[in-house]
């Protein structure tokens, strides 16, 4: 399965950290590609993005579904492809530190279908650097000026 973690230290206190991160309306945008985003519910919504591989790029549509909210440290999600066949997970977990906290995202997507194989052999290589884009996007978007480190 094509996956990715990225971890930063970031200067901010936990609290405000998960007063980002809970509301998903905060972080969609962050996607790389993103277009738009519908929140269904408080635990739902639909995400439109343009995926770019390098060797193909497609409008994207997936459900994602929030399948944990434990504040402060945790926010955990599953994917599920509306216009590709995919499949995946991630979550956002944070840890207080001394004087920071740190930031953990990861993803997971995998394809399915008959062209499954192929297509996650580029999400080898797709999924991880994406997954740093997003998760720093987010640390940015939070600390607005503040230090980041990785």
């Amino acid at each position: 399965m094509p996956s990715g973690k990225h971890q930063l230290d970031i200067d901010i206190p936990i609290e405000r950290m998960w007063d980002f991160v809970s509301d998903m309306d905060n972080w969609a945008p962050l996607v790389p590609g993103y277009i738009d985003h519908e929140k269904m519910n408080g635990r739902q919504s639909k995400w439109k993005f343009k995926g770019d591989t390098g060797i193909i790029r497609k409008t994207v549509s997936l459900r994602i579904d929030i399948t944990e909210w434990k504040e402060p440290t945790t926010v955990a999600f599953n994917l599920t492809g509306l216009t590709e066949n995919f499949v995946g997970s991630g979550y956002f977990q944070a840890e207080k530190k001394k004087h920071s906290t740190s930031m953990t995202g990861c993803l997971q997507i995998t394809a399915k279908g008959l062209a499954g194989p192929m297509v996650n052999s580029v999400l080898k290589s797709y999924v991880p650097k994406t997954t740093k884009e997003f998760t720093k996007a987010v640390a940015e978007k939070m600390t607005e000026g503040r230090r980041v480190t990785n």
